[in-house]
């Protein structure tokens, strides 16, 4: 939990690889692949809801496809290990070129004057609004506490660092300012193939109140955050974490605890999904999941 965010997550994945490639010791190819895939296997293990983790490990285990020049076992590894550093650089590249591509597409729906309402901490979610604030629009934000972990703290330091009239509330009070909200838009740590978005949890109950007070409702995610898994009828382990979150399980003899991370939000709650390449409605997730597959088919973890 040192790491939040699915798009933070991804690249901290990417970079440890990316370390991990440059100290690993191997006498031959084939030892260092092995190697490599363990590692990625290690950081999977991790954190099983956000699939930008999975897509971030697989974009940078594309080099370890690369062709090697056949020179001996030395300069085979050699370029491995140049290979895996530069998938895993180029995946880091393009995850951040991908929020602000993304950030650039949101921030053109929101209006001079428009408040804007949001849940967990979002990098995605942040950039879109930060954005229209450094356009000159005049904005003001509603972020949700989100309990237990309160990542809404960390978004409403952001946003009052950038200078945005934000308001700190709590996860219950929702649909209280949904009243005064003009749009939502929240991240994702998964979106299905199905156009189904998996977030952090709490994010269902505000796309309800949207919807019940006919407030549009965008999810921001990258290309990155598409399930692959999904197309082929695999569901999304939600992520359970320990009771001590809530409270101590002690001082509550007889008692059981949930503290499920993420919940899921249904496409037909979902006004459009905003992407680095343009806003898509969440039936074309379904078209964004097989392109992913197309290019990361080849690669296994």
């Amino acid at each position: 939990m040192r790491i939040r965010g699915a798009g933070r997550i991804a690249r901290a994945a990417a970079e440890a690889l990316m370390e991990h490639a440059k100290l690993v010791e191997a006498e031959s190819p084939e030892e260092f692949r092995q190697t490599m895939l363990e590692a990625a296997r290690h950081l999977l293990a991790t954190r099983p809801t956000a699939v930008s983790l999975k897509n971030g490990l697989l974009h940078s285990l594309k080099g370890l496809k690369i062709q090697l020049p056949g020179d001996g076992a030395s300069a085979d590894v050699e370029a491995l290990r140049t290979g895996m550093i530069e998938a895993a650089d180029r995946f880091i590249a393009f995850s951040n070129g991908a929020v602000a591509a993304l950030a650039e597409h949101g921030s053109k729906r929101i209006k001079d004057g428009f408040t804007m309402m949001t849940i967990c901490n979002s990098s995605a979610a942040v950039g879109v609004i930060t954005k229209a604030h450094r356009d000159g629009k005049k904005i003001k934000v509603y972020a949700c506490e989100t309990r237990p972990k309160r990542q809404g703290l960390i978004t409403v330091r952001e946003l009052a660092a950038a200078g945005i009239d934000v308001t700190l509330i709590v996860d219950s009070a929702a649909r209280t300012y949904m009243k005064q909200t003009d749009l939502v838009f929240v991240g994702a740590d998964t979106v299905t193939a199905q156009g189904n978005v998996v977030n952090k949890i709490g994010t269902s109950q505000v796309a309800l109140c949207a919807q019940e007070a006919r407030v549009p409702f965008f999810v921001c995610a990258e290309s990155y955050k598409f399930s692959m898994d999904t197309l082929e009828g695999d569901l999304v382990e939600i992520e359970e974490r320990e009771p001590e979150e809530i409270a101590d399980p002690s001082d509550f003899p007889g008692v059981k605890f949930g503290n499920p991370v993420f919940d899921i939000t249904p496409a037909k709650y979902i006004n459009a999904i905003i992407t680095e390449s343009g806003l898509i409605p969440p039936q074309g997730a379904y078209d964004v999941v097989k392109t992913l597959k197309e290019e990361l088919d080849d690669t296994q973890l």
